[in-house]
This record gives structure tokens, C-alpha cells and sequence, in this order.
């Protein structure tokens, strides 16, 4: 069955609205924090952060909140925030089914 549009995170998506939940930015902000917090693990280029900034402001997780020139600087929605809320909660169901999974060791498939 495939899965709704925005219902998982890209890893890329998710830094973007952890960024978001930091406060207002603009994509130039968003690049250097992700890049600041993941020791430069994940790097960002242009085209994907904005492909991603647009489908964030068309989902309703941002929304510009001013303009300057080329500039533009971005909120968090109640939305965004419930998105990034709701994936930090599956990602420490994974890590804790990992976790888990490791304790009991042997084959899995018995």
C-alpha cells in the first residue's frame, strides 16, 4: 500500500523542520544550522532545501513571514510543528526496536 504523501520524513525534511523549531529563518539560516548540528554529516544544496521549502509552504508546515529582496524568512506552523513532533516519536520507536532487537540477539526470523 502506498504511503501518504508527507507521512515520513526525508532526513533532509526533518533537519529543515528542526530548524524551523528553533525559530524563523531563511533557507540560507536553515542550511548553516542543519549543517552546524549534524557536524556537516548533512549538507543541504539549494535546490533540494528549496524544492523542500516550497512543499513545506504548499503543506502548511511554514509560512513565509517576510521578504526582502531575495530573502525570505520562514515560520513553523502548528502543522509543521505536529509533523516534527510526530517523526522525532517514530524515529525513537525505530531506535528503540533496534535497541531491542540487539538485546535479544540471535536469528530474528524463529
Amino acid at each position: 500500500m502506498p504511503k501518504k504523501a508527507m507521512e515520513q520524513l526525508t532526513e533532509s525534511m526533518f533537519y529543515v523542520l528542526m530548524a524551523f523549531s528553533r525559530g524563523e529563518m531563511c533557507g540560507i539560516d536553515v542550511a548553516g544550522y542543519i549543517e552546524r548540528r549534524t557536524d556537516g554529516r548533512v549538507l543541504i544544496g539549494p535546490a533540494t532545501l528549496y524544492t523542500i521549502l516550497a512543499k513545506f509552504e504548499k503543506e502548511g508546515y511554514i509560512r513565509e513571514t517576510a521578504v526582502e529582496g531575495r530573502k525570505r524568512t520562514y515560520t513553523i506552523t502548528e502543522r509543521g510543528r505536529h509533523a516534527y513532533v510526530s517523526e522525532v516519536d517514530r524515529l525513537c520507536r525505530c531506535l528503540g526496536d533496534a535497541a531491542h532487537a540487539e538485546k535479544e540477539g540471535g536469528d530474528s526470523n524463529a
